[in-house]
């Protein structure tokens, strides 16, 4: 039984305390929040957990194996050393850190202490994403041309990150998974409106290995809620809509088979439609599952096990470099920042 500690029990934490305090595989034995509001609906909801409004509880009881930071993403940082220090296994929330050399500090000392360091990018756990990742290593698509992701909601509004930081790192993680890749390069851009010299809507492009593009829209200052992805490909396009709980996923067998061709004929509406209706649409069956239930359960899974986490300290710092280099673009007017792999 693997003892947890999990610091944050904002908007996201009551989630990972519900999936950590199974009571099989672990439990839950401390909850820290600097709201004693938000504890005494804690305390209501687990009476048989330990709570506290300083991290500090948790982290020298000998007891806890293992501490989920959910708190304010400039907080992770300083949690997660003091918690490896302490020998306790971590987990973090995106993004791991707000900048790289932090996130390069955390993974050697958890590899120097042994311990398992994972970031919770919950999307890569999701079956529909690992589901498109078959199709695009099994070469379903052809080659890859570019994708198009759009991640927006009306709030939550962050005061220490911008939604780059906020949301697209989301599309990041899901991006690098996707390719087996990294950015070259990142331009975007970024609007402030409701607290200064942070972006509430962030627009991004960046330039993968094999000529890939990569456009992203991160907002949340947006009357829809919208988590819609398109891979377009040499053979075959598709669609990732994670709104749509029952089909999230769509295959279009359309292609441009020769720009050289001459159009057809077409003199009504209905003959138009016609034309640009190609191949036939699939919708994969995607088995249900709750993508953060998985990644709790994996985090147990490396604890006992001694394994890598599928998104360990690397992925999380690769995320954290692309974001860097996004916003070193944004404050110098959108010009095209080099993501330096080196660093």
């Amino acid at each position: 039984m693997i003892r947890v500690a999990v610091i944050g029990a904002g908007e996201w934490g009551p989630n990972l305390i519900r999936n950590f305090h199974n009571k099989q595989t672990s439990e839950v034995v401390w909850i820290i929040d600097r709201d004693a509001a938000r504890l005494d609906e804690v305390q209501a909801r687990f009476p048989d957990v330990q709570v506290g409004e300083n991290a500090e509880q948790a982290l020298r009881d000998q007891a806890v194996h293992a501490v989920v930071v959910a708190t304010p993403t400039s907080t992770h940082y300083a949690l997660a050393k003091e918690a490896l220090e302490r020998r306790k296994h971590v987990l973090v929330e995106k993004p791991l850190t707000t900048e790289v050399k932090q996130g390069l500090g955390l993974l050697e000392l958890a590899t120097r202490q042994r311990l398992v360091l994972m970031v919770g990018h919950v999307f890569v756990y999701n079956l529909g994403i690992r589901k498109v990742k078959e199709y695009l290593d099994g070469g379903h698509l052809g080659k890859v041309y570019y994708l198009s992701m759009v991640r927006t909601n009306l709030g939550p509004i962050r005061l220490d990150v911008n939604a780059a930081w906020d949301l697209a790192a989301h599309d990041l993680s899901i991006t690098n998974y996707w390719l087996s890749a990294e950015p070259l390069s990142v331009s975007a851009i970024g609007g402030t409106w409701i607290n200064q010299e942070v972006e509430d809507a962030v627009f991004a492009t960046l330039r993968y290995p094999q000529g890939v593009l990569v456009n992203l829209h991160a907002s949340w200052l947006n009357p829809r809620k919208a988590r819609d992805i398109t891979v377009v490909g040499e053979r075959r396009m598709l669609t990732f809509d994670d709104m749509n709980l029952n089909e999230p996923l769509r295959i279009y067998d359309k292609q441009l088979n020769d720009v050289r061709t001459r159009p057809t004929y077409v003199d009504s509406f209905a003959a138009f439609r016609a034309s640009i209706r190609k191949g036939d649409v699939t919708v994969p069956k995607v088995p249900p599952g709750e993508p953060l239930a998985t990644q709790c359960a994996h985090f147990v899974e490396c604890i006992v096990t001694g394994k890598q986490p599928f998104t360990g300290g690397r992925e999380g710092i690769a995320v954290v470099r692309a974001l860097e280099a996004m916003q070193r673009s944004i404050r110098a007017g959108g010009r095209e920042e080099q993501v330096a792999l080196s660093s």
